[in-house]
């Protein structure tokens, strides 16, 4: 399709709009960018999203033009949800299609990346599916860029050639990440003592970050661990190359490695194509706890930025899991479980796994708190 005839599907966009954009590496830059080019004829167009890794909608020239009311804060949107020109929705991952099925938040318009359609005229959405199926379900319009370095993967990803307005053939890289360039001593601590929580048979769910895959790279030993997870990365392909990874034990999809998106390097991407062991399902299905409770020996290891001395993760003011909901906090001093222990016990194992610079300040703030520890 010609750009004269992307512009015209593109011009529907009016300001006010709220528009879904396909996120992790599934984000279609020059879609984007294609939109960013008409900044002067819009304001105030709202950009809703997973985990956004590109920069286009929070550059400070578009201010006004654009406002971004994400689903997920990634590093880009952080910064612009602190100076308050940009904000997050809070929902869990599960009940995120809700949003759009529900008619919560309408939506005029999905950006979508996709590979070539197929023979019979179907595209993948590829590596990221998050709550873009809702999106598809919901949006008056949907525009997509084809390109031929999205790879095909199997599962809830396809989309027919009907269900989209207006497309754009546009090839270029796909956004990668490469976690083994960002692992400190700390975080090889931290993935080693993880790894050792975790028995063979288990089934697992990684979040993002260089933890995860620090703990990936030490599960090496293991036997017939199963994967059924929010995110795979490079470090599950090469446990499922060693065999370490089997699926023989998960009861949701036996067999095949789960997932709801997939955000790596190019190596991981190559691997994904066409590969009928890999599924990737809306984030509704597969951080459904339903679906996750199924699986026998499930451990979910998620990075932090920071805990209370109840064991609250948070971020910055907001509490982003529940102390009822965590069992193991791991830092590279160690590993304690904090199942079955009351509020000054939990503080005072906590305190063991600080720095131990910050150890004396902390135990007086949990006496302050607490009167007592024992």
């Amino acid at each position: 399709m010609t750009r004269a005839l992307i512009d015209k599907g593109l011009s529907s966009i009016k300001s006010g709009s709220r528009i879904f954009i396909h996120g992790c590496g599934g984000t279609p830059q020059h879609l984007n960018r294609l939109l960013a080019e008409r900044a002067n004829e819009l304001r105030r167009v709202e950009i809703m999203g997973v985990l956004a890794l590109d920069n286009t909608f929070t550059d400070p020239k578009l201010e006004s033009s654009f406002f971004v009311n994400t689903l997920f804060a990634s590093g880009f949107v952080r910064p612009c949800i602190a100076n308050g020109t940009a904000s997050y929705i809070l929902a869990l991952l599960s009940e995120m299609p809700r949003l759009f099925d529900e008619n919560i938040l309408p939506l005029d318009a999905a950006f979508i990346q996709v590979s070539p359609p197929d023979m019979h005229g179907y595209c993948s959405l590829g590596i990221s599916i998050e709550v873009t199926r809702a999106a598809l379900r919901n949006a008056k319009k949907v525009f997509a860029q084809i390109n031929r370095n999205m790879p095909r993967v199997h599962g809830d990803t396809f989309v027919h050639m009907n269900q989209i307005d207006a497309y754009v053939e546009h090839d270029e890289p796909l956004i990668e990440v490469d976690y083994s360039k960002e692992i400190s001593d700390v975080e090889k601590a931290i993935g080693k003592h993880v790894a050792e929580l975790i028995d063979d048979r288990s089934t697992l769910q990684m979040g993002i970050g260089t933890i995860p895959d620090c703990v990936l790279k030490c599960l090496e030993n293991h036997k017939d661990l199963s994967i059924a997870s929010e995110m795979i990365s490079d470090g599950v392909m090469n446990l499922i190359q060693k065999g370490v990874v089997t699926n023989r034990y998960k009861k949701f999809h036996p067999g095949i490695t789960t997932c709801t998106f997939i955000l790596g390097t190019r190596k991981l991407y190559d691997y994904v194509n066409d590969n009928p062991n890999i599924f990737a399902f809306d984030v509704g299905i597969t951080n459904d706890p339903t679906q996750i409770r199924q699986n026998r020996k499930m451990c979910a290891i998620n990075a932090a930025i920071e805990v209370d001395l109840t064991g609250q993760l948070k971020e910055g003011a907001g509490v982003t899991t529940s102390r009822a909901h965590v069992h193991y906090i791991v830092t590279e001093y160690g590993a304690t479980n904090l199942f079955g222990k009351n509020y000054q016990q939990r503080a005072k194992a906590l305190i063991e796994l600080a720095h131990p610079d910050h150890r004396e300040a902390l135990d007086r703030a949990a006496h302050k708190r607490f009167k007592n520890l024992y």
